[in-house]
């Protein structure tokens, strides 16, 4: 029976190359005279039949032509010995990782009975009568027999670099890869004058380390010594992408080997490094020639956390971008921002319609701990991201620096794999192994996934494995811990007196060379540590933000024509001719034509198709993603439309007239963390692009905490890194249980200081409007900040939400809203509130009489609060008696904590607010909704009951 199940193991595949080729003359030959084919053929054809449509891809046919074929004068061969042979040769290829000499501190070579011979009933003289080309197509000229070939492949594949690419199922790739190693052509012979750059690099290296490590006593640094090879392998991809035309190229990595990086990859001045160790960082002691700049913040972060821009210049004419991210110690977190970096890089965002897109503009290189790789979700989350059309860079880069250790835990104990790389395999990246004390092994892998990346446009991956030559940090003691491996070494020659002495042994270099090589380095570190040395470590001061930051927004007009909204909202809803939007959605969009009439209202996600709409006429490119972002999650959005009939899409905002800005939208995979921290990093490199991260629900995005915490929140504050990103947190208590109520307004409130992000809960879709179009307006401000808004859900369509044309066309942002009208003598009680409970309070009240005591406030912006306002508001009041805070989040949840001392001291001399609300509680919400809707009952009446004296 025929095995052309994709999913399926294909027998076929055991044949290759002109053995294939031979086999189906056979098969040819097989559907005429079935006699004639050797007797092992001949069962194996009536087995599992014809050759999938993969494998005669691979042969250049479309089908198997049913005609009488030559026999091959290697019909002669015994055709179980080829087979065999054949399955030798794969197997070689498959398996020979596990017995290449890719770990530097194992004495004794590894052994894989899967390629002896004697397993396969084969002796050196069987293979002798098998052509070689047989065995191995690409083989060199002086190999003339399958033994030969045979050993030719045992050697490629079991040295200090090593191959994993069965997984990758694509067979043209597969080949491709199998040839660039059987052919040799990712082993280049390297120059006398490379071989002399690269055991400079290598004396860098080892020589800045030393140097800090007898200056510097006993203070962190994470030293790279161990895996010395990765500032050469970055140096490979970094030269030969940018010769390649590469404009820019982002680098994330964690901080083990990071003071390296920075100083030799993108050339941080050894003195600034110096200072920062005395605790004296002079900012513009040395400024780096070509560099964008090293920015601290205000409040900073320790050294092996920061980042750089720098500009390079290759080939004396080609100048790149070099950017290494800044990152915290959660380690794997930066790879998506640093994704986002480059899909930012790569597009072009000033034509209307989605932006244009060259992959060959921007490079990511992504630089992972190998008990990190398989430890964190991050990492498959990110990989997940590299062929999705939202978030693919034209593959990335990545490279494990493999020191064989997770702080003190061992791999055993880290990983249920024999790799680190394992994970990427299931995303089909090939990985190569490669031995980090053979300098000239690493800078094949690194030639190898440039090569790979340019022609197929995905990721790929280099395991560097080395070891560490010191304690997670440079205080621990291993030996404590890893006797035996520590050890090993301390014995162990380091990767530049490894790659000293093969250089003499080859006579490449001369001993008075090598020797001139290390006093030039030592004596430029020891030129830069003077320059420093008398420098003082500063005085601790407090830093504050720049004045734009504490100074707050300037005045921005929000507000669009009457004329302009019309017409923007008719173009909105023009659709192609024949084009059949779903009925009964159709409908709903069609009223939206009444919006512009007597008595017309915009509901919530009217007013946000306006606001895109209206920033795109500006000239301010838009990008929106979110696990449902086209549609909405509550089917509010509807931006992208579907033909009910053929199911093609259309989208009214990439066809706005007069529109020089793109307008992207993707839905996202079902993921937070590396999604948030993708969109976070692209607004970072696109400052001047309103770029808008929707969550599900609000109550997911607490998996995306890391990013809000370390990024979001504080990364301008450390690293001087400024982010307008915008987040839409669906919140509000309908009923639907503790995961579907709160976004944790609580936590993006306790966050807050120093100016660094807006936090709103809204209650009208105009505030919606005018917010975004003010977040647009300040984007390339230096007063730009991120913002997070509580966005509705049920009340989406609330017609009590939603707001008149004049609030659009006249009105502005206003970061506190009070009921209208009635008499401020009479007013005896406030009830302060934000958001769905500020409507559903204001319903119940219109629909009642005799409440001119009462007054409510929205507080909208509830970050940075509106302290002025809220004095100006209650001065209106002279016989207040009253101040009550009502949220519908238990009291140890929403704002009140936050808002209870600020309140306080806004309020009128001898009065302070007061809770209503849920009790405390370790859940969000009910999981009934009738307990809910009672509960919620409860407490509304509770805010407009009045209070008599001495009872309630």
């Amino acid at each position: 029976m025929a095995n052309n199940d994709a999913s399926a193991y294909d027998p076929w595949k055991v044949f290759s190359g002109p053995n294939l080729g031979y086999v189906m003359e056979q098969y040819d030959l097989f559907q005429t005279n079935p006699e004639e084919v050797d007797p092992e053929l001949k069962t194996f054809f009536e087995t599992y039949g014809p050759p999938s449509e993969e494998i005669l891809a691979g042969t250049g046919r479309t089908q198997v032509p049913v005609q009488q074929q030559p026999v091959s004068s290697s019909g002669t061969l015994p055709m179980k010995k080829i087979m065999s042979a054949v399955k030798l040769a794969e197997n070689i290829r498959t398996y020979g990782h596990l017995a290449a000499d890719i770990y530097p501190l194992n004495e004794v070579p590894l052994d894989n009975d899967l390629l002896h011979l004697d397993n396969y009933g084969l002796t050196a003289e069987d293979l002798k009568g098998i052509p070689a080309d047989l065995i191995c197509e690409a083989a060199p000229g002086n190999v003339k027999n399958g033994y030969e070939a045979i050993q030719y492949l045992k050697e490629l594949y079991t040295k200090t670099i090593a191959f994993e690419f069965s997984q990758v199922n694509d067979l043209e790739e597969r080949q491709w890869l199998n040839n660039m190693v059987e052919s040799g052509e990712i082993f280049p012979e390297i120059s006398k004058e490379k071989k002399t750059l690269l055991l400079k690099r290598l004396n860098e290296v080892e020589g800045l380390e030393k140097f800090l490590h007898r200056t510097y006593v006993g203070q962190k640094r994470f030293s790279i010594e161990g895996l010395d090879a990765l500032v050469p392998v970055l140096d490979e991809i970094i030269s030969e992408t940018v010769q390649n035309g590469t404009s820019n190229v982002n680098i994330a990595m964690a901080h083990r080997g990071r003071l390296n990086v920075l100083a030799h990859v993108l050339g941080k001045p050894y003195e600034i490094i110096f200072s920062e160790f005395q605790h004296s960082p002079n900012k513009d002691l040395v400024p780096s020639e070509g560099s964008i700049g090293i920015n601290y913040g205000w409040t900073g972060d320790v050294k092996y956390h920061l980042g750089l821009d720098k500009q390079i210049t290759k080939a004396n004419t080609q100048k790149a971008r070099l950017t290494l991210a800044n990152n915290p110690s959660h380690l794997e977190v930066v790879g998506p921002v640093v994704e986002g970096y480059t899909r930012a890089a790569q597009e072009s965002r000033r034509q209307s319609g989605f932006p244009d897109s060259d992959i060959e503009k921007s490079l990511a290189i992504l630089v992972h701990g190998d008990a990190a790789f398989p430890g964190e979700g991050i990492v498959p989350e990110t990989i997940n991201l590299s062929r999705l059309k939202g978030y693919q860079i034209g593959g990335a880069i990545h490279i494990i620096a493999n020191n064989m250790i997770g702080f003190t835990t061992e791999s055993e104990d880290s990983r249920s794999t024999k790799y680190a790389s394992d994970p990427a395999k299931g995303f089909e990246v090939p990985v190569v192994h490669v031995n980090a004390d053979d300098i000239e092994a690493c800078l094949a892998a690194a030639a190898l996934a440039h090569k790979y990346r340019t022609k197929f446009k995905k990721d790929f991956l280099i395991d560097l494995i080395g070891y560490r030559r010191f304690g997670h940090n440079e205080m621990d003691e291993p030996l404590v811990t890893q006797p035996q491996m520590y050890a090993l070494i301390h014995k162990h020659p380091t990767a530049k007196e490894i790659y000293a002495e093969k250089l003499l042994k080859s006579g490449a270099a001369a001993k008075e060379e090598i020797a001139d090589i290390e006093g030039q380095v030592e004596a430029k570190l020891k030129t830069a540590y003077d320059r420093v040395s008398g420098n003082k470590p500063e005085e601790p001061e407090e830093l504050n933000p720049p004045e734009t930051v504490e100074h707050g927004l300037p005045e921005l007009k929000t507000s669009v024509t009457s004329e302009e909204l019309k017409a923007i909202n008719e173009e909105l809803l023009k659709w192609p001719e024949g084009f059949k939007v779903n009925k009964k959605l159709g409908r709903i969009l069609s009223r939206r034509l009444d919006s512009f009439g007597e008595n017309g209202k915009i509901d919530w996600a009217h007013a946000e198709t306006l606001a895109f709409a209206s920033i795109l006429k500006d000239g301010t490119p838009i990008r929106l993603t979110g696990q449902d972002s086209e549609r909405g999650t509550f089917a509010q959005r509807n931006i992208v439309l579907h033909d009910s009939e053929t199911g093609k899409t259309y989208s009214p905002l990439h066809t706005l007239d007069g529109v020089n800005a793109s307008f992207a939208v993707h839905n996202s995979p079902l993921t937070e963390t590396a999604v948030l921290a993708f969109e976070y990093g692209y607004n970072v490199f696109a400052p001047e692009t309103l770029v808008l991260w929707e969550a599900q629900f609000g109550d997911f995005a607490n998996t995306a905490q890391v990013i809000f915490d370390q990024f979001i929140a504080a990364g301008r504050a450390k690293w001087g890194q400024k982010s307008g990103l915008v987040m839409l947190l669906p919140h509000g208590y309908e009923g639907q249980g503790p995961e579907h109520s709160s976004a944790r307004l609580e936590r993006y409130l306790s966050l807050a200081a120093e100016n660094n992000w807006t936090v709103a809960n809204l209650s009208s879709a105009a505030q919606y409007f005018h917010l975004l179009r003010r977040q647009a307006s300040i984007l390339e401000l230096e007063e730009v900040r991120p913002l997070v808004i509580m966005t509705p859900k049920s009340m989406l369509r609330n017609q009590t939400m939603a707001s008149g044309i004049s609030e659009f066309t006249e009105g502005e942002f206003r970061p506190v809203i009070e009921t209208p009208g009635g008499n401020p003598d009479m007013v005896e009680r406030v009830v302060f509130c934000t958001g769905k409970i500020a409507v559903e309070l204001r319903e119940m009240v219109a629909s009642q009489e005799g409440f001119e005591w009462l007054k409510i406030i929205s507080i909208e912006e509830l970050y940075p609060f509106p302290f002025k306002e809220i004095c100006n508001l209650l001065g209106k009041y002279p016989n207040l008696k009253e101040l009550f805070w009502l949220q519908e989040e238990p009291k140890n949840m929403g704002a009140w904590s936050y808002i209870e001392p600020r309140i306080n001291a806004a309020a009128p001399v001898g009065l302070s607010v007061s809770y209503i609300g849920r009790k405390r509680r370790s859940s969000p919400a009910e999981g009934d909704p009738l307990a809910h809707r009672n509960k919620q009952q409860k407490i509304m009446r509770e805010a407009i009951t009045r209070t008599v004296e001495g009872e309630k």
